[in-house]
């Protein structure tokens, strides 16, 4: 028997694009996405992103002796989701500096934007010292920066069908 695996999303229009359904306890009483909901959503993205392209949390950590945290997050709350909404989270990334990755992401339904983040990445050693992305890394992600792609994110709304 094959063991039934999450579903990893894929690249496709110039980003990563992660599915998410909300559930019960994502909600508040009104069924309405509590705010901290949007994160998870974004975090289960970033980590599928990486994962897609080889380099889970243990592998970071393993062979490259780094981690990844969050710096700077600014997020945009535009359009509420609800209870069983079918969601999707883009994610580009649009630049690697020195110690840090820059990220956008995106939750829509549908046609619609509810949530815009703009994230600064900082890759740590395990101690908490600030690391510079290793050239293998920055490898791996080179061909999924925004200005690499001939599209610019965001034109039009991503589907995951």
């Amino acid at each position: 028997m094959t063991a039934l695996m999450p579903h990893p999303g894929k690249f496709a229009e110039g980003a990563y694009l992660f599915p998410v359904r909300v559930y019960y306890e994502d909600t508040d009483a009104g069924g309405i996405v509590y705010h901290a909901g949007y994160l998870k959503f974004a975090e289960r993205a970033r980590t599928e992103f990486m994962r897609t392209l080889g380099w889970g949390h243990d592998r970071l950590v393993a062979e490259l002796g780094v981690i990844w945290v969050v710096r700077r997050l600014l997020i945009d709350y535009r359009r509420p989701a609800k209870l069983d909404d079918c969601l999707v989270v883009s994610t580009v990334c649009n630049a690697l500096q020195g110690a840090s990755i820059e990220i956008s992401q995106r939750i829509t339904r549908g046609d619609t934007d509810l949530t815009e983040l703009q994230l600064q990445i900082a890759l740590l050693t395990p101690e908490g010292r600030p690391a510079r992305v290793p050239p293998v890394l920055a490898d791996s992600l080179t061909p999924f920066l925004a200005q690499r792609n001939s599209q610019r994110p965001w034109t039009k709304h991503p589907s995951i069908q």
